[in-house]
């Protein structure tokens, strides 16, 4: 046979198996695609064994049959490929063999041709160059002189200061951008999460005469020609600050309490200080924001303050009506919110003064600082953009082993108007103990109530603390207690650690102090009864005698003298007022007679009758000296 037969083998049309797994399931790989085909083809073909005369041979003998018919294209395909990259090799080749022979300098010299040295002369030069530099020196002083006498006529024409320096300082304090050749500034609090609808924005621009820059206060009315700006007569300013309309004028938020009608305190909330007397106050462009940005203070503030009271369930519900929010603190006792907003101010409206309460002032003030604190602080870590992840109390949650409880505790929030009715409540509550204590320790000469109330407390808890004391026995006994005043409720902590929880009656306060005096009383005279010698027979804190009150409870004790021949009892009831009962009984019996049927002696020694003491009119300043006058004058006595 022939070894020279051409054997064409074809692959076969099924799918090659690329992979056997261990199960003996066979993967297949897919049918390459007309691009992976052609590119398979092509990385075939070897440029540098192919050369053009053998082509042109082959296509002479294959075009002698048919000389004279029309052109026909090469049988081979990459025939144009081919004679495009020889000729882009043929030009490398060339601009190579450029390259070498300029770089050679056998070849080809490029140095420069030397030229003939010129004489120079010193002098001329130092002159030329000095009388350049005295001529950019003129044209600079020149220049400068203008600029200075363009200040100095502005000065004595308006007494103005510069325009780019007075937008330099209100760029400072306010954020302002530029749009379309107009300066905008933004008063809103967006930075601190507001989602109020009011933009708050306000146009900068430039005063260019004399009368535009003074502009009217928001003491005039709102029809001026000008919007808000805010400009002293003795110092004008080259710039003018326009507000929109609804931003002009005062504004503050006006909280009170009522109980039947009747103010029980009141607060002022804004920007600019306690009170609408802020309008006598005059400025330039700063205090025209001021003014704009502590009205959309008031605004947004009240806003969010309805959409929470309708949005509350309360077991009363709250009424928003207008420009007035009313809520329920109390039985009979509400709380009112109102926004207060006026474009003209009377410097003879009577403001809130006598019942004006600073501390709800302060409290609302640092409630909302607070919640602007909360908002613009968040805890780390956390994500520079896209939306915050939990707190850091949930954060460390799983380290710390919370439970449930305390999950659910961490979920709870409360709406600002949440937190201000609990501080009114608690700002009412503490009203109302200071006005118990007061008037207790005002009726109530002996013993002597002391109240001292802690500096530093909660928003919504007080603590005061009560001294019981008689005067001039306060080393011998002195009753103590703290009170902590809550937002509805009292908790009574004594000084034998007793605790008691009281509603927010007056009543119940009053009936607890009242017993207390009641057991200092007695506490206070068995310690003076073992200072003089006197024994005590018996004492009880809650004895069941006398008529039944319906407030309050009687106690009472029994004395012996040092002797035995003489015995005091002691009760003291609290009643809505004091009472006081002192008895005496004296042995041996003067009314005891021996008989046939009781011939002993001894039964002369029982105790008689007791007598009751006229203790109103016995001489002492207060009980207990009282008490001592007496112990001391029945142990003197012999009979």
């Amino acid at each position: 046979m022939s070894n020279n037969v051409n054997i064409s083998i074809e692959t076969p049309n099924e799918h090659q198996i690329q992979e056997i797994a261990y199960d003996g399931t066979e993967i297949y790989q897919p049918l390459p695609t007309l691009s992976e085909t052609l590119t398979k083809c092509a990385s075939k073909i070897d440029f540098s064994k192919t050369s053009l005369d053998e082509l042109k041979k082959d296509d002479d003998k294959k075009s002698k049959a048919d000389q004279d018919a029309q052109f026909q294209p090469s049988l081979w395909p990459w025939d144009s490929v081919r004679n495009h990259l020889r000729d882009a090799f043929t030009e490398i080749s060339v601009l190579y063999d450029v390259l070498s022979i300029c770089k050679d300098k056998r070849y080809l010299v490029l140095d420069p041709i030397p030229q003939e040295a010129s004489d120079t002369k010193i002098m001329v030069q130092v002159y030329a160059r000095k009388k350049s530099l005295s001529q950019a020196a003129n044209v600079l002083l020149n220049g400068a002189e203008r600029l200075r006498n363009s200040h100095s006529e502005q000065r004595n024409n308006r007494n103005v200061s510069d325009f780019h320096i007075e937008l330099l300082r209100l760029r400072q304090n306010w954020r302002l951008k530029k749009v379309s050749n107009t300066i905008i500034g933004d008063l809103s609090y967006r930075t601190a999460g507001s989602k109020f609808m009011h933009s708050g924005l306000f146009e900068v621009t430039k005063a260019e005469e004399e009368g535009e820059d003074e502009v009217a206060a928001p003491s005039q009315s709102p029809s001026s020609s000008t919007q808000g700006a805010l400009v002293s007569p003795k110092n004008n300013s080259a710039l003018r600050v326009n507000v929109p309309s609804e931003l002009q004028g005062v504004a503050y938020i006006k909280v009170i309490t009522q109980k039947d009608q009747e103010d029980l305190c009141t607060a002022n909330v804004n920007l600019m200080g306690s009170g609408p007397n802020i309008t006598q106050q005059t400025g330039i462009w700063q205090k025209t924001l001021e003014f704009a940005q502590n009205v959309l203070f008031c605004k947004e503030l009240f806003s969010q303050l309805a959409r929470e009271a309708i949005q509350l369930q309360a077991p009363i519900p709250h009424v928003v009506v207008g420009n007035q929010i009313r809520a329920t603190l109390l039985p009979g006792i509400q709380l009112i919110i109102s926004l207060c907003h006026s474009t003209t101010f009377d410097s003879n409206q009577p403001g809130p003064i006598n019942d004006h309460d600073h501390v709800l002032e302060h409290s609302l003030h640092q409630l909302l600082r607070e919640v602007h604190h909360k908002n613009s602080h968040h805890p780390f870590p956390h994500p520079a953009s896209g939306p915050l992840g939990p707190s850091k109390r949930r954060m460390l949650a799983g380290p710390m082993a919370a439970d449930r409880q305390e999950l659910l505790e961490m979920t709870k929030t409360q709406t600002i108007l949440e937190q201000i009715i609990a501080q009114a409540q608690h700002i009412f509550m503490r009203k109302r103990t200071q006005y118990v204590l007061d008037t207790l320790a005002r009726d109530v000469k002996d013993p002597q109530i002391v109240s001292h109330w802690n500096a530093m407390n909660n928003p919504t808890m007080s603590c005061v603390k009560i001294n019981i004391v008689t005067h001039g026995y306060d080393t011998i006994h002195r009753t103590s207690l703290v009170i902590h005043v809550k937002e509805r409720s009292l908790k009574c902590i004594c000084r034998d650690g007793r605790v008691m929880h009281l509603s927010y009656e007056p009543q119940e306060l009053r009936d607890l102090i009242l017993c207390q005096i009641n057991q200092h009383q007695i506490s206070c005279l068995l310690n003076l009864a073992k200072c003089m010698a006197w024994q005590v027979l018996s004492n009880s804190n809650h004895l069941g005698i006398g008529s039944v009150e319906p407030l309050g409870n009687a106690s009472a004790c029994l004395l012996a003298s040092p002797n035995g021949d003489r015995m005091i009892a002691v009760q003291i009831r609290c009643d809505p007022q004091i009472d006081v009962k002192v008895f005496v009984a004296r042995s041996p019996r003067q009314d005891f007679f021996p008989s046939p049927l009781v011939p002993e002696k001894f039964w002369e020694n029982l105790g008689g009758h007791f007598k009751e003491v006229k203790f109103d009119k016995m001489e002492g300043k207060n009980f207990l000296n009282k008490m001592e006058f007496l112990m001391a004058c029945l142990s003197s006595t012999t009979n």
